[in-house]
């Protein structure tokens, strides 16, 4: 599974590494592509998830604000509903496209 954002790779994983919460599909912290995502401001999930870190992706030299988000320290409740413990996974905004099925190899063609 892909997130693309403006023809860059943001994030590349297996899809069954990727997990789904609440329809937000959440990547895992080493499928994200160095040095694209900027921390931005923490706020507390409207959702019940726990605290909520937001990003910016870079692209070039623009940064594209709040486009990403994990959920550092999730809430008992949300990781129960998950499944699987989530901490540090990220999501993305509907701007950014996410591919599903097999991820192509390093330097293949999208």
């Amino acid at each position: 599974m892909q997130a693309v954002f403006e023809g860059t790779v943001i994030a590349n994983a297996d899809d069954a590494d990727v997990v789904v919460v609440e329809g937000d599909r959440y990547f895992p912290p080493t499928s994200i592509t160095e040095g694209v995502l900027q921390a931005g401001s923490t706020s507390d999930s409207p959702s019940g998830q726990g605290e909520r870190q937001s990003y910016a992706i870079r692209v070039g030299e623009q940064d594209h604000e709040d486009l990403a988000w994990a959920h550092l320290h999730p809430s008992a409740e949300a990781v129960e509903r998950a499944g699987v413990d989530f901490s540090g996974y990220v999501a993305f905004a509907p701007a950014v496209t996410v591919r599903e099925g097999v991820v192509p190899q390093e330097g293949a063609l999208p």
